[in-house]
Order: C-alpha cells, then structure tokens, then sequence
C-alpha cells in the first residue's frame, strides 16, 4: 500500500509521523473519509470545502491547495491500483511542544491514504439496529460542523452500542434531542415526509446527509428539518444513517423494537447508488 504523507508518496511501512504530533497527543486536527467509485472520489469537493473551512476554524495552515489534493489524490488511487475503494485524508496541527498551547507548531501534518470498501457495503442493503446512547454531544459547540480527530464519545457510543448488541448508537445533545449517530446523519420518515435533524445542535452537516436532500429534491419528495426528542422517533415509519462509506443504512430495530421499511428509503438509497455510479463515469 502506498500513502502520501507530506508531500511524498511512501510505503506504508515507511509511514512514521513523528509522537509529538498534536493529533496523536491531543486530537488536535481534522479528517475526511469518502468512498472512491471507479478511480473518482465521490463528492470530493464538498469534503475539501469542509475541510478548507475546518482548517480555517483551527487555525491550521493546509499545506496543498483543494486542486492539489484533488490530483494527488487521483495519483494516489492509481499508484494503489484502488479504484473502487475508500479515501482517507488526515490533517493535523504537527510535531509541537507539549502542553495545550499550539503556538509552537509551525509544521502541519498531511496524510491522504486508501481503505477496502468494507465488505457490507455491497449491493445487498444493510439493515442496522440502532440503540440509544447513554453518552451526549453538547448542543451548541461550533467545532460540531467539522470532522475533528477528537472523537471519543463517538468511539465509547459505538461500543456501547455493541456492547448490546446493536450495530450504532444515536447520540442526544444535553437538550435531550436526537442529534446523530456515532457514524453518520440519521433521517427518518414521517407522514411522506423525509426529516433530519437541523445543523447548529450538534449535529456534523455530513457531505451525504446534503447528497440526500439533492435526491428528494429531485425526486419530489417533501422534506423536513426538525428538533425532535427519542421518544417520539419511535412513531417514525422509516428511519435511516447516512454516512459516507456506506451510503444509505435503513434501521430495521430501534431500541429493541422492529422499525418497519419504507418504501421510501428504498427510494432514496436507489438514487444513491445511481448518483455514485452516474458520477463516477461524468466526464
């Protein structure tokens, strides 16, 4: 496997980043993850405008412009041979002193590497059971809108979440609503309508979970941003993840009790699976 890392392409095994390297010590960076379908990286500029913006929030300098990532990526995919695969992109403030302080840091830290397309990402559906966390997200935190390399609760909500037995968590904000999952946007459906939960409560604005709003767009279907409570996610007649990876994951079980399908979300993940594909072969 070959990696970029800071401007040169390596084996993985020569891939070092160095222990004082505030990522490693204190998540102090931002990451992006997308799925590459036939050598193109799915909605790459999407995730680079967020990526620009997160850089900005922290005040990291990002050592490649988007069009340079853009092409090194392409190289990227083409010297692994990967071209249906998963793209990974890590940038983090760099080697520094330690302590809180950043001001020493003057050397950002790049890192742009290619994953399998897990196994379950395949052309049968998933089916996901989803349990409530007992672990909250703050409601009102600004770096919420960005994917930051400081994700404990997501890593302990996710293993609670096996821990019972279930496949994800759904994490509430310290409001007590219904904010994401460990791994993605949640949508569910209500009355023929598509709703998602509003950006600004803790909720990452994901690259997908905009993806879908474009389909039911041009699909006619009505859609709804609301604040909602768990409770009353019980009644939806529908409900589904949105991640990058794996696209559309439908809930067949919520809290221990059956979620029924929509015909609805089969939609929708139809029209995913035709936009990768569409997008992949665009000139």
């Amino acid at each position: 496997m070959v990696i970029f890392l800071n401007g040169k392409f390596l084996p993985e095994s020569e891939e070092v980043v160095p222990v004082n390297d505030r990522g490693f010590m204190y998540g102090d960076g931002l990451f992006e993850t997308l799925r590459v379908v036939n050598g193109r990286p799915f909605r790459l500029a999407q995730h680079l405008e967020r990526l620009v913006r997160g850089a900005d929030f922290l005040k990291i300098k990002l050592p490649f412009t988007p069009k340079e990532i853009s092409k090194l990526a392409a190289q990227l995919i083409d010297k692994n041979a990967m071209s249906d695969s998963v793209l990974r992109l890590v940038l983090t403030r760099g080697p520094g002193a330690r302590g809180y302080s950043p001001g020493a840091a003057a050397n950002p830290t790049f890192v742009m590497s290619l994953h399998p397309v897990p196994a379950a990402s395949s052309d049968e559906l998933l089916q996901w059971s989803l349990i409530t966390s007992s672990h909250h997200i703050p409601s009102s935190d600004a770096s919420s809108s960005f994917k930051t390399t400081s994700k404990l609760l997501n890593v302990l909500a996710r293993a609670e979440a096996m821990e019972r037995g279930a496949d994800e968590a759904l994490l509430l904000n310290t409001n007590g609503e219904v904010a994401e999952t460990a791994g993605g946007n949640i949508f569910w459906v209500y009355q023929n309508r598509i709703c998602t939960v509003p950006t600004g409560r803790g909720v990452l604005p994901g690259i997908t979970r905009a993806v879908v709003l474009e389909i039911c767009q041009a699909l006619g279907l009505e859609t709804n941003k609301r604040v909602i409570k768990p409770q009353h996610l019980r009644n939806a007649e529908g409900i589904f993840i949105t991640q990058s990876v794996l696209g559309i994951v439908p809930i067949a079980a919520f809290d221990g009790e059956p979620v029924a399908p929509s015909p609805l979300v089969d939609q929708i993940a139809s029209a995913y699976e035709q936009m990768l594909t569409a997008e992949s072969v665009a000139a």
